[in-house]
């Protein structure tokens, strides 16, 4: 999450946003690996906590849909040619994130 911040503050839009998917990315991997679910790939970790958490309703719909998002726009940012998304798109994006990651962390239990 800092380095996201840290990439927005110095005006680095598509890395900020790499940065904040990772923060999430790696927050539902801890998650999944909770449930001994390993995934291998993005698409495998998007899928499980979907199909595990967020159908069940474990995780609300909302934030099925913003991981979703999230995982889409990365691979924009990453794979395709010419993509810049806009600064009020990433400054809005940092403190969703922030409630994402919060969220995820209240379902993991601390052993």
């Amino acid at each position: 999450m800092e380095a996201a911040k840290i990439l927005a503050k110095n005006e680095i839009w598509n890395d900020s946003l790499s940065r904040l998917y990772y923060a999430c990315f790696y927050a539902v991997l801890a998650l999944l690996l909770e449930e001994d679910i390993k995934p291998k790939t993005h698409k495998g970790v998007k899928v499980n906590f979907l199909n595990i958490f967020v159908k069940t309703g474990q995780i609300s719909k909302e934030y099925g849909k913003f991981f979703t998002h999230m995982h889409d726009m990365r691979g924009e940012t990453d794979y395709a040619d010419y993509v810049e998304f806009e600064p009020e798109i990433i400054l809005t994006l940092i403190p969703e994130t922030e409630k994402f990651i919060e969220e995820i962390k209240s379902k993991i239990s601390i052993s």
